[in-house]
């Protein structure tokens, strides 16, 4: 075993050194690698083969692994063999990287709940877990099938496992220190729950697939006064958008009107899902059904994603000095669009040569979307912001053949 590579938490030693006990703990060996990772509390869920490894102050005769905590000193044994060691940081020296552009000790107090863990929830807990978020609240009944891979941050190993289970274990193999409750349920059916989660969090990322359970949030959310950040994707993931919903703002509601339940240009990804939460009705059939179902590329989402989590990490460090502090002057709209390829809604917008005042793809605008009484788009209140640039060039050009505002229409 000289040439094994073997890792030892540090807060582990520290916790075993103060108690100043005996304590069996867990070798997890990485078949055929020759890589063993040693803990003192078992991992929720095992990676490796397992068997028993010995926590203690004192060096003792043990088969096996053993970890002797002295006063200064740490030394790994195998069968009574001295080993090399590889320590895996405390929660304070583990996100340094990332200090001086990010309150890392602000964040690991944030408590975000994730609405969703499909395509797009997965990767954002995930990068929000490697940024330092501490506590996570899990949503999603579903588990993970073949049809996800092809977008999702699971694997095939992780086949037939419930979403919640997936990615609380994605989370903490970023972030070890970081505290997730899974919620394996379907919001609309338990609202009870969703609300007593909603009430307790710092933010809330809304990353289902239905408006249905989009309309059930945004109700808990008006009665909590939680900001939650929505992101979505049309048809095979051709463009898509993120709208931030503030206390006494504008709601989700809002921006797709009263009618939600009637709407449906977002992209359909999977049949059986779908017709679980109604987008594809139980009366379409088969052939009909297959039809509808279009993915866009993984890599497609990506810029979607990647909004949602700068605009969570802005949040969640909002009046602390920063990095990323100068994104509160430029993140500053309640809804942005996005669009990957110039067809079907887009088929108008302008190449990006030569495009001049005219939209273009791969570029975020930005909106701001103000609250009505009844709920309704608010269409005509609403501004692209294309920057003093864009306006000025705006002022001198006829663009009678664009209108904005039909564009955002059409859209949502």
């Amino acid at each position: 075993m000289n040439d094994c590579v073997v890792y030892v938490f540090q807060s582990d030693i520290l916790e075993c050194r103060n108690n100043g006990m005996e304590q069996t703990g867990t070798a997890y060996e990485w078949e055929g690698e020759n890589v063993v990772h040693l803990r003192l509390h078992r991992a929720h869920h095992a990676f490796g083969s397992a068997s028993p490894c010995l926590f203690t102050t004192q060096r003792q005769e043990f088969d096996g692994w053993q970890v002797v905590v002295g006063r200064d000193t740490v030394m790994v044994l195998h069968d009574g063999a001295p080993v090399d060691i590889n320590f895996i940081p405390s929660e304070d020296e583990l996100h340094s990287r990332s200090k001086g552009i990010l309150e890392v000790d602000i964040l690991k107090d944030k408590h975000v709940a994730i609405i969703g863990l499909g395509s797009f929830g997965s990767q954002i807990a995930i990068e929000l877990a490697k940024a330092g978020v501490g506590e996570f609240s899990l949503f999603d009944f579903d588990r993970v099938e073949i049809h996800n891979l092809a977008r999702h941050t699971c694997v095939l190993q992780d086949l037939g496992r419930l979403k919640t289970d997936a990615i609380s274990d994605a989370i903490t193999g970023k972030n070890p220190y970081a505290t997730v409750h899974r919620y394996p349920i379907d919001i609309n059916d338990d609202v009870e729950t969703l609300s007593s989660v909603i009430a307790q969090c710092d933010l809330v990322i809304c990353a289902t697939d239905n408006n249905r359970s989009r309309y059930t949030l945004a109700e808990q959310l008006h009665l909590h006064n939680k900001v939650c950040i929505y992101g979505r994707a049309i048809t095979r993931a051709e463009g898509g958008d993120v709208f931030i919903s503030r206390p006494d703002e504008a709601c989700y509601c809002c921006l797709v009107g009263n009618d939600w339940f009637g709407q449906q240009n977002e992209e359909i990804t999977n049949e059986e899902s779908s017709r679980r939460n109604g987008t594809i009705a139980a009366y379409v059939s088969p052939e009909d059904a297959d039809a509808m179902v279009q993915v866009g590329l993984s890599s497609d989402i990506a810029p979607i994603c990647n909004m949602m989590v700068k605009l969570a990490l802005v949040e969640l460090s909002r009046g602390k000095h920063s990095g990323i502090s100068c994104l509160e002057d430029e993140l500053v709209y309640n809804y942005y669009m996005w669009a990957n390829r110039r067809e079907r809604k887009y088929s108008n917008w302008h190449a990006m040569p030569g495009a001049g005042p005219y939209p273009t793809i791969m570029r975020w605008y930005g909106s701001h979307l103000k609250r009505q009484d009844d709920c309704a788009i608010c269409s005509k209140d609403v501004h692209l912001d294309m920057g003093e640039q864009f306006e000025q060039q705006l002022s001198d050009t006829d663009t009678s053949d664009i209108n904005i505002d039909d564009l955002i229409k059409e859209y949502t």
